[in-house]
């Protein structure tokens, strides 16, 4: 039997070189300002958590793993929560005006649009977010 994904993507043009986007991709403190508090670390093969406010069927935990990191250029961990696992992706572009951040959020199974659409609503708000803390970076 074939089992379907589908794959988030969030595109947008922010501007601020690559580097400083980095930072808040990598850097604990800033990844806590727009997503969640972490113990993350910039080094492949990593076990880290993403941590957030316990709701109704939820414990607040993201369970997950670096998989590649490209310094200002690309980063992956794994995202593991309520019992799905999926891969984040993001990429990096230098444009003529800043950077083309791309998040890529792949794994989510045919029975998951809740999933999904959650995910869609969630990545939105915490890029929003993001390029508010990177606006903040000296």
């Amino acid at each position: 039997m074939t089992t379907t994904t589908r794959t988030l993507v969030i595109e947008r043009e922010m501007p601020y070189p690559p580097e400083k986007i980095w930072r808040a991709l990598t850097e604990g403190p800033l990844i806590k300002e727009w997503l969640m508090d972490n113990d993350f670390q910039p080094v492949v093969g990593h076990g880290f958590s993403f941590r957030s406010t316990p709701a109704p069927n939820w414990n607040g935990v993201i369970d997950s793993e670096v998989l590649v990191v490209e310094p200002s250029k690309k980063l992956s961990y794994t995202w593991g929560t309520m019992g799905m696992e999926s891969v984040v992706v993001w990429t990096l572009v230098p444009t003529s005006g800043g950077t083309l951040l791309r998040m890529e959020q792949s794994g989510f199974g045919s029975d998951q649009d809740a999933a999904y659409k959650g995910a869609t609503y969630g990545w939105n708000k915490f890029i929003g977010n993001m390029e508010r803390v990177v606006g903040g970076l000296e």
